[in-house]
């Protein structure tokens, strides 16, 4: 299986041939199983990484169409060669998520938000994140969506901002790891 570490962090897994990444990924995946399937699903990827949520959104969904945002153009390079990433069929694009968020007028079903900054012992949310970047995803959710974090440390205020959202917001823990999904949606 190939791992990809960033700032000591685990942030992908792939094993060739396989869709399965790892349990957190597939948590952070599966809110597209409560979408009608009556019109063709669109899913939003903020922290694309080497593409375990795409790869599992693709398992789940071989038909939505996924757009994958990446800041770091290694962590791209490395995805493309060692973890298949192009076979995936996602929309890579390589910048910063809150300028994507700004400019990008589409709206999507699913956003998965796995956005993370810093060394692994002092990982956390980036501070734009939490006031405009949430407003912004507000505005790129389609009636009826659904927004869903992996959250570590900082879950009471996604919670907090993901309240404007409406719906109901509901938190799981990931047995074996400090993550916590925290998923909100009508």
């Amino acid at each position: 299986a190939g791992k990809l570490r960033i700032d000591g962090t685990q942030a992908s897994v792939h094993r060739a041939g396989r869709a399965l990444t790892g349990v957190v990924w597939w948590a952070l995946a599966s809110p597209i199983l409560l979408l009608p399937r009556r019109r063709r699903r669109r899913v939003l990827l903020l922290g694309l990484a080497a593409g375990s949520v795409g790869r599992a959104v693709r398992a789940l969904d071989p038909h939505a169409e996924v757009v994958g945002v990446e800041l770091d153009r290694e962590v791209v390079r490395l995805a493309r060669r060692h973890f298949d990433l192009d076979r995936l069929g996602i929309e890579v694009v390589v910048g910063d998520a809150l300028e994507f968020l700004r400019r990008d007028r589409r709206r999507f079903d699913l956003v998965v938000e796995d956005v993370f900054v810093g060394p692994s012992r002092s990982v956390r949310k980036p501070d734009w994140l939490l006031g405009e970047g949430y407003r912004l995803i507000r505005r790129r959710l389609r009636p009826a969506g659904y927004v869903v974090s992996n959250t570590i440390h900082e879950m009471p205020t996604i919670v907090r901002a993901m309240r404007p959202f409406g719906g109901r917001i509901v938190s799981m823990d990931v047995r074996g790891h400090w993550n916590r999904v925290t998923l909100c949606g009508r």
